[in-house]
């Protein structure tokens, strides 16, 4: 997420280690078991946290050898769980970045004749900012929180629908590079998708899920809370107060400061980013001390199963009840 932070907060430095981890990009992890309630838990979460955010992808900057082992597990996730290409490949190069880089952008059509042909696209940024200035011996930001955590949280939802294909509307499920580079990857995929005229119903981004807000009567937060009911169609399916109002993030504007924001100005539909930082419960972004031994991954697999019914409930509703604020 590009975040502005004018002095909001001192917190108190936290050291933490880092840790390779010599995973094979994109090879499977073993099923959680059909007989258990949740779909995900903390000990998979962990294990694809440590493999986007080890020191191996060094950052997993743009253009980078990293970023390239990043997508290569990415594509080889979607392939493993049932994702079809959207494109000819899963890649879709950007073209509006010097290097190559590629969105990864794969499908799970709808099972209702009609209902697939709108569109939900549900995204996260897969790169962060590579190596930086040395900080206690360390100078690669391994982007835990921003944004591995989101693109976990994703690659599971990906996981489910495409092996369950439980969506009447059709599923895109977007990885986006160059987000750290102003936006870049979802501007590209944005204009992309518009001039071939994609019946976009709505666009759901997540950013940030890494570790729980502090002192919240709600979950998880949208950006643009105000811009659309998407909070309260949320909440309906989930049957608790899920999405909640966090006036920070009104204050500082991050509608406009992730992947959501393409969206919003290229098909003008709901576009909201969903995020558990609350500028109070982590103070290593972009710094080398985002690291996967930081995350919480009982609260990251919360999310992935707290989010599961309100996704399934927006993509198989009789209509389109999402709808932007007047």
């Amino acid at each position: 997420m590009k975040i502005v932070w004018y002095s909001l907060v001192a917190l108190f430095a936290m050291n933490c280690g880092t840790m390779q981890v010599a995973q094979p990009a994109g090879e499977p992890i073993s099923e959680t078991t059909k007989t258990s309630t949740p779909f995900t838990d903390a000990g998979r979460v962990g294990e694809m946290m440590h493999y986007l955010a080890s020191n191996d992808m060094k950052g997993r900057d743009t253009g980078s050898e990293g970023i390239e082992m990043a997508a290569k597990y990415i594509e080889n996730y979607f392939r493993s769980y049932g994702l079809k290409p959207y494109f000819e490949t899963y890649r879709d190069t950007l073209s509006n970045f010097k290097k190559p880089a590629y969105n990864i952008v794969g499908v799970v059509e709808g099972s209702d004749p009609d209902l697939k042909k709108e569109f939900i696209l549900i995204g996260a940024h897969y790169d962060h900012i590579g190596v930086i200035d040395m900080e206690n011996g360390d100078a690669i930001a391994n982007g835990a929180n921003d944004n591995a955590s989101g693109t976990t949280t994703v690659l599971e939802f990906a996981r489910y629908f495409g092996k369950q294909k439980t969506n009447k509307r059709t599923l895109i499920f977007a990885l986006f590079s160059a987000e750290e580079k102003g936006l870049l990857g979802a501007k590209h995929l944005a204009k992309k998708l518009k001039e071939a005229d994609l019946n976009l119903y709505t666009m759901l981004n997540f950013e940030m899920t890494g570790v729980p807000m502090i002192g919240k009567d709600y979950f998880m937060y949208i950006t643009g809370y105000n811009r659309s009911n998407l909070a309260e169609v949320s909440n309906t399916y989930a049957k608790e107060n899920l999405i909640g109002f966090l006036p920070t993030a009104k204050e500082y504007n991050l509608y406009q400061r992730s992947d959501n924001y393409a969206f919003h100005q290229e098909f003008g539909v709901p576009s909201h980013t969903f995020c558990t930082f609350d500028f109070t419960n982590f103070n290593h972004y972009h710094k080398v001390g985002d690291e996967a031994d930081i995350m919480d991954f009982e609260h990251m697999a919360k999310v992935v199963n707290q989010m599961i019914p309100v996704l399934e409930g927006i993509a198989n509703a009789p209509t389109q009840e999402i709808q932007l604020t007047k």
